[in-house]
Parts: structure tokens; sequence; C-alpha cells
């Protein structure tokens, strides 16, 4: 349950998160536009874990840490969705 659970409400983020890049990637927009979904879930990752092991501790600091994991490999996956370049685009 320590790391079901932390899984669990991190897919709710990155099941927004994954598709909202790729809908960014496949416009014409700046690769800073297409990466910003995933520098919004890596600064959020990052602010619960520094919840989770400062000022919460114990068990309960080590779900925020869990949940922080997979925000950032949520994130992690938007990087790359958004950095792959449309060949298609370039090819006539």
């Amino acid at each position: 349950m320590l790391i079901l659970v932390p899984f669990l409400t991190a897919l709710i983020p990155g099941l927004i998160i994954l598709p909202l890049t790729w809908w960014l990637s496949k416009k014409d927009f700046s690769p800073l536009i297409k990466m910003l979904p995933g520098i919004t879930a890596i600064m959020a990752a990052f602010i619960l874990f520094y919840i989770g092991f400062v000022h919460i501790r114990g068990f309960e600091g080590a779900a925020y840490g869990f949940l922080s994991f997979f925000l950032m490999l949520f994130a992690f996956l938007s990087f790359l969705i958004g950095k792959k370049a449309n060949v298609s685009r370039y090819v006539k």
C-alpha cells in the first residue's frame, strides 16, 4: 500500500500531463512550451519531496517521496514526448 497508493495518486496528473504534452508536440509551438507540462511536474515533484522529507518525515514522508518519484517518471516521459522531433514536417 505504501507504493501502490502514491503510484495511483501520481497516475491522475500523469494522465493529464502526457496527453497535453503530446498535443503540444503536434502543434508548432516553441520547445519551451512543449516542455512546460514536464517542467511543472518536476517542480511539483521537488516540492512534494521537500515537504515529505523535511516537514512530515517517517513513513508518511516516505509516501510523499514515492509520489514525487512517480511524478518524476511521468515528467521524464513528458520530456521525451516533447523532445521528439516531427520528421514528417521536414520531409516532402
